[in-house]
This record gives structure tokens, sequence and C-alpha cells, in this order.
């Protein structure tokens, strides 16, 4: 194992400053390389023999106008975006004393891409600069709403990247909303969503640079103070550094360089969190290196070196054309995944959300358990009859009854007949999604666990979107056990990495967190990869919707439902010991991995039916068991159910807003499960935060 060095250790080590001048040029060689590469990369002839006759001033007027019109805008806007988010990652990174905080992580990025579809969505065309502090002041209230909410990254690596999975998703969720409100005004910001350094011209790298140098430079003053933070606040109190200003200078010099990126090629995904860990990966070999003053500007190379690698290995692997197609940001993602679970793997927390799934709950009297469960059923009946009345046609009561009598006329049978399916998959995959996230959160002893978080979702959505992919006009079945088997791979990847002298639910969570963003990754790379007649499918699943669907459809989640909800209302028992701890259950006889593998298996089908139902949805599971919770109390015997019926009320009722506040155009149920859940989950961060001592 890589030997870990501690901040005061660092601090008494000195600056070797012939190694650390080595490695600075290794570096720079390393990027003059791949800037050599990256130049002979592009869709024209011009190859590394026309760039060598430029250099002895023999090339072509052809030659010169690839290398300025297209393909040096793009280098530029590589090399500066790397620099920009790597020193930021490595200020956020100090800042936190979190190795896991970064632009991604912190939110930075999905505020700052929302500030920016906002202006665009309102019709108003920005230059480089104004688009700038736009991008600024957006990235800068999601970073401080995400350290508030993780108690400034101190409080541990779980809560942090929860926090900030929970902000982007809420962000991500109203981004999506306004492009399908303003398709023609966000056209322009769809394509570099995902991060691209397709350039037509210098305009945005010439006038970020100068943003970009202020910020490095701004960091690079504070590196001595950074020095001394990482040594604790109070004892940087002691030796003479103003905490909370050093703390706001850093925030805002960050995020300025964040932004900066964000403007140029759109949110480049994990550049800011695998940029230091490169260098501190190599720093028990080089002394001093994780002073500030040199982890700074390395951190930047090696931001440098990630996008530019992850931009020529994208067009060496896929072809030229796919550099304009696939945005060099999925590469990044890839990369920045298989290094989030790496350090999950070695880092754990011990932070407040580490709580037991009903510590908190109570205990509530079986005659409020028998109201709440009439009043659900009753808002389960109203939701299914008032989604049968909802849509582009409102209809009456009495149509659907003499729907149901078979005596309606055929303009209402055909619109009755066509919702019918969406209900029924609505209220049975939130039903399902609602069961798996009280089970996964008993498992996890973590009640801000929920599949989609543990890479489920994402594992079963890849399957999915895959099979329509492939095979357009596959059937029901095949697409559920292809998403089914995919759900399992994902989950079986998560648990066996987690598995380490035991199973810690902070390095599941984690874990599954980083897989998920790879799934993500994955599925943006089929979609982008593909022909648009898939690409319309693909996205439907992504954003959990109903349309569409069919009796034949819902089967698989409605067998789900009837034949693992009883076997995890067997083992209620063995949940309420593991929302414990693991010593209680062993005193008592639990085969504790046995049940932790059976209640995840029994998670993962029905979280694949789920998705095969109605596609991607989340925070549907998160949401419903800890409502059923704060309303009946931890047993799971009364959890269970009421989790079922709430997680069938959400997202049904987002499913019936969804198909009647733009009607005839549609918003996807996952989207609004989106907005819905995730500010509760950030409520629910910020109600079990423990405040940092200043």
């Amino acid at each position: 194992m890589t030997q870990v060095i501690t901040a005061p250790e660092a601090l008494k080590q000195p600056v070797r400053r012939i190694r650390v001048a080595g490695v600075f040029l290794i570096a720079l060689v390393a990027i003059v390389v791949l800037a050599g590469i990256h130049l002979t990369q592009g869709t024209s002839s011009v190859g590394a023999g026309d760039l060598i006759k430029l250099v002895f001033g023999q090339g072509t007027d052809n030659s010169v106008n690839v290398l300025v019109a297209s393909r040096v805008p793009r280098l530029l806007a590589g090399i500066l975006v790397g620099l920009a988010l790597g020193v930021a990652g490595a200020g956020l990174q100090s800042l936190a004393r979190n190795p896991l905080a970064s632009p991604d992580t912190l939110g930075v990025n999905a505020g700052a891409y929302l500030a920016v579809v906002v202006v665009a969505a309102l019709g108003i065309h920005l230059p480089v600069l104004p688009a700038g502090g736009i991008s600024f002041a957006g990235g800068l209230a999601a970073a401080v709403l995400v350290l508030a909410l993780s108690s400034g990254g101190a409080s541990g690596p779980t809560r942090l990247i929860l926090a900030g999975s929970a902000v982007a998703m809420a962000l991500g969720g109203v981004i999506t909303v306004l492009m399908l409100l303003f398709r023609e005004e966000t056209a322009r910001t769809f394509f570099w969503s995902a991060g691209t350094l397709v350039q037509s011209d210098l305009d945005a790298v010439t006038q970020m640079a100068p943003v970009v140098a202020v910020g490095i430079i701004g960091v690079m003053l504070l590196a001595g103070k950074l020095d001394i933070l990482t040594l604790g606040d109070d004892t940087a109190s002691v030796l003479g550094v103003h905490v909370r200003r050093v703390r706001v200078i850093t925030t805002l010099l960050t995020v300025l360089l964040s932004a900066a990126a964000v403007t140029v090629t759109g949110p480049v995904g994990f550049v800011g969190l695998v940029a230091p860990v490169l260098v501190r990966l190599i720093a028990p070999l080089i002394p001093g290196l994780l002073r500030h003053r040199v982890l700074l500007p390395l951190s930047g190379l090696a931001g440098v070196l990630v996008v530019l690698l992850s931009d020529v290995g994208l067009r060496a692997v896929f072809g030229a054309q796919a550099g304009i197609e696939i945005p060099t940001g999925i590469m990044t993602m890839l990369v920045g995944a298989a290094v989030l679970v790496w350090l999950a793997r070695r880092y754990r927390d011990s932070g407040a959300s580490r709580t037991p799934g009903g510590a908190s709950s109570g205990i509530r009297t079986r005659r409020r358990f028998l109201v709440v469960t009439v009043v659900l059923l009753l808002l389960v009946v109203g939701a299914a009859i008032g989604a049968m009345l909802a849509g582009d046609a409102f209809l009456r009561t009495g149509d659907i009854v003499n729907w149901a009598n078979g005596r309606s006329g055929r303009a209402i049978t055909y619109v009755l007949d066509q919702r019918f399916p969406r209900v029924l998959a609505a209220l049975l995959a939130g039903a399902a999604l609602a069961i798996a996230g009280t089970a996964v959160q008993a498992v996890c002893r973590n009640p801000l666990a929920e599949p989609g978080i543990l890479g489920i979702t994402g594992g079963a959505g890849v399957g999915a979107v895959a099979t329509l992919i492939i095979l357009p006009s596959a059937s029901i079945w095949l697409l559920s056990g292809v998403a089914a088997a995919a759900a399992l791979a994902t989950f079986a990847l998560v648990y066996v990495v987690s598995w380490r002298g035991g199973l810690s639910s902070d390095r599941l969570v984690l874990i599954g967190v980083g897989v998920s963003s790879a799934a993500t990754a994955v599925i943006t790379l089929m979609i982008v990869g593909t022909d648009p007649w898939n690409l319309s499918l693909a996205m439907t699943w992504l954003s959990g919707s109903t349309y569409g669907r069919t009796l034949p459809q819902v089967a698989p989640i409605a067998i789900a439902l009837l034949v693992l909800t009883p076997l995890i209302a067997h083992h209620r028992r063995e949940l309420d010991l593991l929302a414990l701890d693991d010593d209680v259950p062993r005193i008592l006889g639990v085969r504790l991995e046995r049940t932790r593998l059976l209640m995840l298996l029994c998670a993962a089908l029905m979280t694949a039916a789920a998705v095969s139902a109605i596609g991607v949805v989340g925070f549907v599971g998160l949401v419903a068991p800890h409502a059923a919770r704060a309303l009946v109390g931890g047993s799971h015997s009364r959890i269970l159910p009421i989790s079922a019926l709430l997680g069938a009320i959400l997202v049904s009722v987002s499913d019936s807003l969804g198909r009647t506040l733009l009607a005839p155009a549609q918003i996807p149920a996952g989207l609004l499960c989106a907005l819905i859940g995730a500010p509760y989950f950030v409520y629910l961060l910020w109600r079990t935060r423990v405040p940092v001592s200043r």
C-alpha cells in the first residue's frame, strides 16, 4: 500500500529542490510530447509531416488554416482547463482537508453550468467574460451550499460526496427541465454539457486566460497559509492565520478557476479530483512535494496531462471524428470514477451520516401506524385516479367508471387505455424503489443511502440502454433480463470492491457513487455514439419516463414485487438488527453477511425491474424510507409498507405533473422526482450536519 504522509509530516519535510525540479521537468516534457501528438490528430489530412514542415517554414496555407482554426484552439483550451481545474482541485482538497473534494464533488461545475443554461434559456447571449461571471456566481452558490451541508468537508468523505451528489442531481434536474422548455435557446449549451474541447476560435481561451492566471496567482499567494491550515483551524489561529478569511478567499479563487474552465469547455468531469491525487501518489518519493507552493502548480500540470491524455486517447481509440462527437469530459469522468473508487477503499467516514436507520425515529403507537396507513392508502387511490384523469386531455371520474364497465366512447377508451399502463407502472415502480431503498439503508446503516447512490440504478440503466441501442425492437422480457443482469453485475462489483476485511457502509456508499459516475459516463458514451433514432429511446430511459408503456412492460415489476416483497418482509426482524450494529445481530444468531447479501440482492433485482418499467428514477429509495421512518418509527414491519405507499405516491404524482404541466409536451417523471427528492435530501443533510469549531 502507498505510504500516507500526514499534514504535520509534510510540513517537516524539506523541499528537495533538485528532485522537485526534476518532477516539474518530466511533467513539462510529457505535456510537450502530448501536445505534439494532439496537434497531429484531427479530421483533416494534415499530419505530423505537415507540422514538421511548418516548423521549418515550408508548410502550406491549408496546414496553417487547420492549425489556427481548429487544432491550436483545442490544444490551448485543454491546457487552460487542465491548469485551472488541477489547481482548483488541490485548493479545494486543502480547504476541506478531504482528498475527495473537487469542483465536481462540491457541485461547483453543476452550479456554474446551471447559471449558463439559465442565461441561455432567457435568450440572453453574453460575451465570454460576462458569461464567466455568471458561471462564477452559480458555482460559488453551489460550493457554499455543499460545504455547509458537509460541515466544511471536515466531517468526512461520505457526507461530502452525498451532499455534492444531491446538489448536483437537483441542479441537473433543473438544467434538463430548462432544456426541455427552451429547446432552441439552450441548444448551443447541450453539446458541451459533458465537457468538450471543440473550439471554433481563440476568443474564449484568450479572454479566460487572464482570469485563470489571476486565480492561480491568488491561490499561490496563499500557499504558506494553506500549509499551516492543514494542521487544523485551532493550530492555524494560534500561529496567526486568519482562518475564516483564508477559507473565504480560497473558496472564491478556486470557484473562479472552475467557472473559467466551465465557460471555455463546459464541465469537464473529475480533473480536479484526479490531478492532485496523482501528485499525492508520488509525494512519498519526493520530500516536500505536499508543500502548497509545489503542490498547487504541479497539480495544475497534472491536470493538463489528464485532459490532453484523455483527448488524445479518445481520438486514438474512437477515431478523429469522435473528437468532435464525443465530449472529452466523458473520458475524464471514467478516469475520475476509477480514482474515486480507489480513494474510497483507503478512506473511511466516521461522520454523522453513519447513523442507524431508526436511531432518531422514536417509537410510534400502533394507532398512529394504522392512521398513517389508511391516509396513505387513500392518497394512493387519489393519486391513481388523478393520474387517470390528468394529462393533455382532462377527463371526469364518470369517464373512468364508463371505461371500467366497457361503456366509454372510442376517444375516451383510447386515452384511458394509454394512461392505465403508465399509471400502474408509476405506482409499482415507486413502491419497488422505496422497498429497495429501505433494505439498502438498513444494510448500510446509513439513512442517506439508496439504490441509485450505490450504483445499482446506473448499472441497470447501462444494460437497458445498451439493449435499446443494439436491439431497438427488443422485447420487454429481454430488456428486463439484461437490465437485471447489469444491475446484479454492478452490485457484485460494488460489493466485492467494498469488501476489505468486512463490509464498511462508508466504503459501500463511496464506491457506489464512483461506479454510478462511471455508469453515467458509459451511458453518455453509448448515446453520443449511436444514431438519433436510438438517442430518443435512450434519453427516455435515462430521464425516467412512463411514456408509451404497455401492460406487458409492467409485468416484470409486478412479478418482482410479488416475489421479493414477502422475502424482504420475512427478514424484517433481521433488518431491525442490522440497522443497529454488527455485534447485536451476531450475538442473536443472525448470519450477518448472508443476510446482507440476500437483502442487497433483492434490492438490486427490484431496482432492475423498476428501471425496466420506467427507466432511471433517483431519490425515491432515499426519500420514501426516511419519511416512513419519521412517520411510523424504526420498526421495519411498519417502515416497509409505509415506504412502499410513499414511493408509489411520489412517482405517481411526479408522472402526473410531468404529463400535465406542459401538455402536450411532457416532463419525465424521473426529473420531477429528482427536483422533489434532492431538496429533501439537502434538508436531511443540513439537519444532521455537525458544526465544526472555528
